[in-house]
């Protein structure tokens, strides 16, 4: 899952807590870790939900100021794709910084 630095910077702030993704398969899972380019984010939720289940405050929690901004901003829907509501947290660094540091 590719993920924005700025977005990647909020999650590490506690200021986003949601991510929602349209998918075909889901590519995490509930209590794994994501490796990013920032550091290591970890996998609360997934849960695969549809457009009318989505809701404001669903949308707030993905950095977003209304629900048809978190709409606008995922690809269109298909007959093949789900969307999923991905709770997030921050982790840490990426634990390979310290081993190279050794």
């Amino acid at each position: 899952m590719l993920i924005k630095n700025a977005i990647l910077d909020q999650i590490k702030a506690g200021e986003i807590t949601l991510i929602f993704r349209r998918w075909r398969k889901c590519g995490v899972k509930a209590g794994g870790t994501q490796m990013t380019q920032r550091g290591v984010m970890g996998i609360d939720a997934v849960d695969v939900v549809t457009e009318r289940k989505i809701t404001a405050s669903d949308a707030a929690a993905a950095g977003f100021g209304s629900k048809a901004e978190l709409l606008a901003s995922m690809p269109p829907a298909s007959d093949d794709t789900d969307i999923y509501r991905i709770g997030v947290h921050w982790v840490g660094e990426d634990p390979r910084k310290a081993l190279r540091a050794d």
